[in-house]
């Protein structure tokens, strides 16, 4: 989901990116502008600048904010580690904050250093967070044989005009018409040009900027079927809308570890194999103290879950080695990353206790990972009869799939018990 793709641009051409993040969100309501409402711990417009920047064969991207966010958004780009990112100050509409993005390839006032001037430019949106690379490629190759190119999606609902008395007047026929989306790509001098040529009128009411470059330049822009992911936050329930999405997507896959111990060995097999139903599981039987490769590689494909599987009340010291691999891997800066301490209760010769100290103890840790963008739930699989064992590991496996899948972060620190 995250990892970049090699190779170069399509065609050929060289690629920036300029991504309008001015909007002051009123159709979302509250006092945060939209594109810096958070969506997983992580504000919106980062989503966006990182979808551009994993594309490896984009040069620079271009955010351009209203002036007083700028330093929000300086913050922003230093907190997630982003990269060949810089911040331009937009203007009062829509356009004149994509003209002010264009012009720090061209004009010195807008920029300490000019930037490379690309052959294509692509805009997008700072609150469409899911645009891959495949659509942004297919823009950017109908605009370098057309001179522009928008992505598109069928209309869901019918057009229709009302009369002057607020009734109806006509509908259009919705096979015959698209919503225009983004991202959409433009040769640079075309679009440029475009912008030098508009009226005031056109910078301050127009919002179409395929329109622009038909009406200055004749240039009619090739239009390319987009994917339903394209749409664009603007409620707060669009919000909600892409939690839900983030969270799916982070609910992919699990990594299970258990310590290499006899006693743990049936519930380090039976607990993958239930898990595996619902989610891709890798599994390793290894101290997390060790080394150990195929972990390493495990978390450099950006996995987000981990079930620590140990026979310990208190299990901090193990998972911390676990803790510190994942930060220093920076994982957690891009999602929150959920941890699951799994305990075991389970043989009929030992009494498996937990005191309120190492309760304490536990919410602490949790508490402090939570900082660095790690949840970690604690759970104990309690089971004295060898029969009722795989019964109860699939308990246990629906309550990871339900914490893996809704990532509370007032959960941190619990003890839950199947």
């Amino acid at each position: 989901m995250e990892l970049g793709s090699p190779g170069v641009a399509p065609g050929g051409v060289s690629v920036s990116a300029v991504l309008p993040a001015g909007g002051s969100g009123e159709r979302l309501g509250g006092a945060t502008p939209k594109q810096f409402c958070a969506v997983q711990g992580r504000p919106l417009v980062s989503y966006a600048v990182r979808a551009m920047e994993r594309i490896s064969w984009i040069s620079d991207v271009i955010v351009v904010v209203s002036p007083e966010n700028t330093e929000t958004m300086k913050t922003i780009i230093e907190k997630y580690g982003h990269k060949k990112v810089t911040v331009v100050k937009g203007g009062i509409t829509r356009h004149r904050s994509i003209f002010n993005g264009l012009k720090v390839f061209a004009e010195n006032e807008f920029s300490s250093h000019l930037l490379q001037k690309p052959e294509v430019v692509i805009i997008h949106d700072a609150v469409r967070p899911f645009v891959e690379e495949d659509i942004v490629a297919k823009v950017v190759m109908a605009a370098k044989e057309h001179g522009a190119a928008g992505a598109i999606r069928p209309l869901v609902s019918t057009v229709i005009a009302s009369a002057a008395d607020g009734c109806l007047d006509h509908s259009l026929e919705r096979a015959r018409y698209r919503a225009s989306e983004m991202p959409q790509a433009f040769l640079f001098d075309t679009i440029y040009e475009a912008y030098q040529q508009c009226t005031d009128y056109d910078l301050d009411y127009g919002t179409e900027c395929l329109h622009l470059v038909l009406k200055y330049c004749k240039t009619n822009a090739k239009l390319v079927e987009g994917t339903a992911d394209l749409w664009k936050v603007t409620y707060k329930r669009d919000l909600y809308a892409a939690d839900s999405i983030i969270k799916d997507n982070l609910s992919q896959q699990v990594c299970v570890i258990t310590n290499v111990k006899e006693t743990l060995a049936q519930v380090g097999f039976l607990l993958p194999e239930s898990l595996k139903s619902q989610i891709k599981v890798e599994a390793i039987s290894q101290s997390l103290s060790k080394n150990d490769s195929h972990l390493q590689n495990i978390i450099s494909g950006q996995c987000y879950n981990f079930v620590c599987v140990n026979d310990k009340r208190c299990a901090i010291q193990e998972i911390q080695e676990l803790v510190d691999m994942l930060e220093k891997s920076n994982i957690p800066l891009l999602y929150p990353v959920v941890l699951i301490s799994v305990h075991l209760d389970i043989s009929e010769n030992n009494s498996f206790s937990i005191g309120m100290e190492d309760l304490t103890m536990i919410k602490k840790f949790a508490r402090e990972t939570k900082k660095k963008n790690i949840l970690v739930y604690g759970l104990l699989i309690q089971c004295k009869d060898p029969l009722l064992l795989q019964e109860t590991v699939n308990s246990a496996a629906a309550l990871i799939m339900a914490l893996i899948k809704d990532r509370n972060p007032e959960l941190i620190g619990q003890l839950l018990v199947a």
